[in-house]
């Protein structure tokens, strides 16, 4: 018996022995590139797991510097309950019942103009989790395990002063996707030193990144998977339109080896006089505009595949940089320190944007490296992948 009893000891420290060895193993892979060089997220803090979804709001919020691993998926959806409430029809809603997306009268949205001509007052159905993402606090790492790491039902929000996050290689999915104002899967206003890498958003309400009015500051949007197929789409077409959002006060913002597939506009939305670098990304099967160039943003396109995409840019309200030529290689040279590297284009509208003043305001800051456009982050973005 007490041999018997010897062994099982053994045997169950050897399986906790491997658990721990196994979540000693977790941790951030690589470095961001670009404006976000140098975030650390919970640095050398030890790896957790949380055991609940109670556990995981407690730990993205507090103040303690933390790693923390998905390695199951956390579902918030019902657990706030749900709420009925006017809503409305917009008037980009032309397939009512058929895939269009109908809208939360959230910011009175549905009654300020925005929801256009001839909108309709409906009742809508929420879940009251999506609307509203949990709260991070600084230096954190949250991080997945394989494929595993899933939140449904609820985004993430750093905002009011929270910085050096690390969001990596995590699936957001299902967010009160068949309503406009149904949640955004990461928002940032207020904050700084944040990389957004190998992630997946999918089945978003709104926004699937969103920069808001507030300052950002420096941020790295790398490697992720903008999956924009949906059964309630904004133009009626099976594709998201509310992807990405750069609008905040003075962003540096690097976009690099992103896969954007699915969407029909703001792929990104840009303005609020951000400096941003969209680097060998891979937008494809836009039915819409990638890049919406409000005014007082500062855009450089350089290394990117548009394949597929109708309007890769809508519009130029602001300062956008799309195409190297003989002049403007010295520039790209002085400023970011490499020669700009032409866009690549199939079955595509053209880029357009000559405006090269404003690349002196990246000289002497961390601007990612380019390489030849590829398209590569179709096989590489996203989760499960690093």
């Amino acid at each position: 018996m007490k041999f018997a009893a010897a062994l099982a000891l053994a045997g169950a420290m050897a399986v906790d022995a491997a658990v721990l060895g196994e979540r000693a193993a977790y941790a951030v892979k690589g470095k961001p590139e670009g404006f976000a060089t140098g975030t650390t997220g919970g640095g050398s803090a030890a790896c957790v797991v949380p055991s609940s979804t109670a556990q995981l709001k407690t730990w993205l919020a507090d103040n303690v510097a933390r790693c923390i691993v998905l390695d199951k998926e956390f579902n918030f959806k019902g657990s706030e309950g749900s709420v009925t409430e006017n809503g409305c029809r917009p008037a980009s809603n032309k397939c009512p019942g058929k895939g269009g997306q109908d809208a939360i009268n959230k910011a009175s949205w549905c009654t300020n103009g925005n929801a256009g001509a001839g909108v309709t007052t409906i009742k809508v159905t929420y879940d009251k989790a999506g609307v509203a993402g949990l709260t991070v606090g600084s230096n954190k790492s949250i991080i997945g395990v394989g494929s595993k790491g899933v939140l449904r039902g609820k985004g993430l929000r750093i905002a009011n002063g929270a910085k050096n996050v690390i969001i990596q290689n995590i699936h957001i999915t299902e967010l009160n996707p068949q309503y406009i104002w149904g949640g955004d899967a990461i928002t940032l206003d207020g904050t700084d030193l944040v990389w957004i890498d190998h992630n997946k958003f999918s089945l978003i309400g709104r926004q699937m990144i969103v920069l808001g009015n507030g300052a950002s500051n420096r941020v790295t949007i790398s490697n992720n998977e903008f999956d924009g197929v949906t059964s309630w789409s904004a133009t009626c077409d099976g594709r998201h339109y509310w992807a990405i959002y750069l609008t905040g006060s003075s962003d540096l913002v690097t976009m690099k080896g992103n896969y954007i597939h699915h969407t029909s506009g703001r792929s990104p939305k840009t303005g609020g006089n951000s400096l941003i670098h969209a680097v060998n990304n891979y937008w494809y099967a836009n039915s819409g505009h990638a890049f919406d160039n409000g005014a007082g943003a500062n855009v450089i396109a350089e290394g990117n595949v548009f394949q597929n995409v109708v309007t890769p840019l809508l519009e130029n309200k602001g300062q956008f940089f799309g195409g190297p030529s003989t002049a403007a290689n010295a520039v790209c040279a002085a400023n970011l320190g490499h020669t700009c590297v032409t866009n690549s284009f199939g079955s595509s509208g053209t880029l357009g944007g000559t405006n090269t003043g404003f690349l002196a305001k990246f000289k002497g800051k961390s601007v990612a490296s380019v390489s030849a456009a590829s398209t590569a982050p179709s096989t590489k973005a996203g989760v499960g992948k690093i």
